[in-house]
C-alpha cells in the first residue's frame, strides 16, 4: 500500500496521465503497423496466386519439350544459359521495427535472345517452360521479400496490442485505484481536521462568552 499523503497522491495522478499518453502512442503505432501489413498482404497473395497458376503450366511445358528434344539436349541447355544471380539481404525499418528485405540487381525474366542459346533450334515448349520458371523465380522473390516483413509485422502488432492490454486492464486500473483509496483518505482526514478544528472554536467562544459573563 502507498502511503496516503498528498504527495503521493499527485505523483499517482502524473503516472496515470503518463499511461494515458502512452497507451495513445502505442494504438497509433498499432495502426500505422496494421496499415503496412494490409498493404504488404496483397501483394504477398497476389505473388502466391501467381506461382500456383505459373508452376503446373510450367510442368506441362517442360514434359512435353523433353518427350520432343531428349532430355540430354535440354540438360546441356541448362548447363551453357547457367548463370549467377546475386541476391542482396538488407535491413530496412519501419516504425522503429527492423526487418530483412531483399534486393537483386539483375532481372529474373530475360529476354529470349539473352538466354544464351538459339531459340531457332528449340521447341516452343522449351522457351515458354523457361520464360515460366524465370517468372516463377520472380514471384519466389517477392514472396520471401514480403513474407520477412508480413512476419516481422504480424509479431510487432500482436506484442503492442498485448502491450495496450496490459496498461488498460492491470496498470491503469490499479493506479486509479491507488488514487481513489489515497483521495478518500485524505479527503476523510482533511473532514476530521475540519470537525476538530470546528470544534475548538466552538469550545473557545463559549469560555469566552463565559468569562465575560463573570467579568
Amino acid at each position: 500500500m502507498i502511503h496516503p499523503t498528498r504527495t503521493n497522491l499527485l505523483m499517482l495522478k502524473e503516472k496515470s496521465r503518463s499511461i494515458v499518453n502512452s497507451i495513445g502512442i502505442l494504438k497509433a503505432r498499432k495502426q500505422a503497423l496494421i496499415k503496412e501489413f494490409l498493404a504488404a498482404t496483397l501483394p504477398f497473395l497476389r505473388s502466391r496466386e501467381e506461382i500456383k497458376k505459373s508452376y503446373g503450366r510450367a510442368i506441362r511445358e517442360l514434359a512435353i519439350a523433353l518427350g520432343r528434344e531428349g532430355k540430354d539436349s535440354i540438360e546441356s541447355l541448362t548447363v551453357a544459359t547457367e548463370r549467377d544471380f546475386g541476391i542482396e539481404v538488407k535491413e530496412k525499418s519501419i516504425w522503429g521495427l527492423r526487418y530483412k528485405d531483399i534486393a537483386y540487381h539483375d532481372t529474373p525474366v530475360r529476354q529470349p535472345d539473352e538466354r544464351g542459346y538459339d531459340e531457332s533450334g528449340t521447341t516452343p515448349h522449351l522457351d515458354e517452360s523457361v520464360n515460366l520458371f524465370e517468372k516463377l523465380l520472380e514471384s519466389m522473390l517477392t514472396i520471401a521479400e514480403y513474407e520477412s516483413k508480413l512476419k516481422r509485422l504480424g509479431d510487432e502488432i500482436v506484442k503492442t496490442t498485448r502491450r495496450i492490454k496490459v496498461l488498460e486492464e492491470m496498470v491503469l486500473p490499479g493506479i486509479k485505484r491507488n488514487i481513489r483509496t489515497i483521495g478518500q483518505y485524505i479527503g476523510e482526514r482533511e473532514r476530521e481536521a475540519f470537525y476538530r478544528l470546528k470544534r475548538v472554536k466552538s469550545i473557545l467562544e463559549r469560555k469566552a462568552e463565559l468569562v465575560k459573563v463573570r467579568g
